[in-house]
């Protein structure tokens, strides 16, 4: 297994101006179990004419900003039960949830417009099960420890584990939703007690991926997917891939291995943005190690798909070179690949 080293997460500081942009896009009505399961329930019936093999088009269509919450956030628990993730579920419409939107629809044989028009309702609605559920919290999910995560790399050198800062950042990682919707979704709930009843997405217990034979990653819309042998789609994640400084290889690789819940091995000599003083340290693994909780290696030297401390980053901010996916969303990614599995990176 190769160093881990050159990718370091440029979003850890970058990455906070995205997190009260997304949050104000919330509206402030009230998001309900029942308002957000009806949601989109209603659309108009897709153009019954359309020839086999073109793009069925609806009989309408909404432009998704002006739809309420209530239906962004169905829609967003129904792209991550069809591992077409729009990232970090927030009930708001941007451009990973586009990103998301517009896979899916490639996948189901519409235009891939990124607008939740009534033809993407009729095939999202495929899926019947509630996107809110109840949950009742565990001993597991309150018992930490949580402790706040440092900032400099020798003070996390010095931590045992890398792990949750909050109870509440848990639970967002467990449910793949934001801190600030979960937050939400349970108004005078105690998130810190087991056995308190909360309301999360239903993104548990999904179908598993099949083994796919081949990962493209595109920097032109910062989208991860797999495909099998016969180049079918079989999910789609947003990502993070290279910056001006360290652009992402060009090429065709492989897969060399995978390690799951990685060890960081900091190197500032690698790393034109190191902070001045900074030394090598060995960073413990944990969700909030710098690659998160997996390190796809490839077989261009020191470069991989990884996690990220930050998933609100995830499509908004620049990389060391590398491809950062969210913790679930890598987690769901290496069950799918293994040695050998090849990987296009292309512009």
């Amino acid at each position: 297994m190769k160093s881990t080293s050159l990718c370091l997460i440029a979003a850890l500081c970058a990455g906070v101006a995205t997190v009260p942009a997304a949050m104000a896009a919330i509206a402030p009505s009230a998001l309900t179990a029942e308002a957000v399961n009806n949601a989109g329930k209603e659309s108009a019936p897709v153009d019954a004419g359309a020839k086999p093999g073109k793009p069925a088009k609806p009989a309408k269509s909404a432009k998704a900003a002006k739809l309420p919450a209530a239906a962004l956030l169905r829609a967003q628990v129904l792209l991550d039960r069809a591992h077409f993730s729009a990232g970090e579920i927030d009930a708001a419409s941007g451009s990973n949830m586009r990103l998301a939107l517009a896979g899916f629809q490639k996948k189901a044989g519409l235009e891939p417009s990124g607008v939740l028009d009534d033809a993407s309702w009729a095939a999202l609605n495929a899926d019947s099960a509630d996107a809110l559920v109840p949950y009742t919290l565990l001993d597991a999910d309150v018992a930490g420890p949580f402790e706040p995560i440092p900032e400099g790399m020798a003070e996390k050198a010095k931590l045992s584990t890398l792990g949750y800062g909050s109870v509440a950042e848990a639970l967002g990682e467990k449910f793949h939703l934001s801190p600030a919707l979960l937050a939400r979704l349970n108004p005078g709930k105690d998130l810190s007690r087991a056995g308190e009843v909360i309301l999360v997405p239903n993104v548990l217990d999904t179908e598993p991926l099949p083994k796919a034979a081949k990962i493209v990653v595109d920097r032109s819309d910062r989208s991860l997917t797999l495909l099998d042998a016969a180049g079918n789609i079989l999910a789609q994640f947003p990502s993070s891939t290279g910056s001006a400084h360290d652009p992402l290889p060009i090429g065709t690789w492989k897969v060399n291995g995978i390690a799951r819940n990685p060890v960081y091995h900091y190197n500032p000599k690698l790393f034109w943005d190191a902070n001045p003083g900074d030394k090598k340290a060995k960073l413990p693994s944990g969700p909030n190690n710098p690659v998160g909780v997996a390190w796809v290696d490839l077989s261009k030297d020191h470069y991989g798909i990884h996690g990220t401390p930050v998933p609100a980053s995830i499509g908004k901010t620049q990389s060391h070179g590398c491809i950062r996916l969210t913790n679930w969303d890598v987690a769901t990614l290496t069950g799918s690949v293994g040695y050998g599995t090849e990987v296009l990176l292309q512009e």
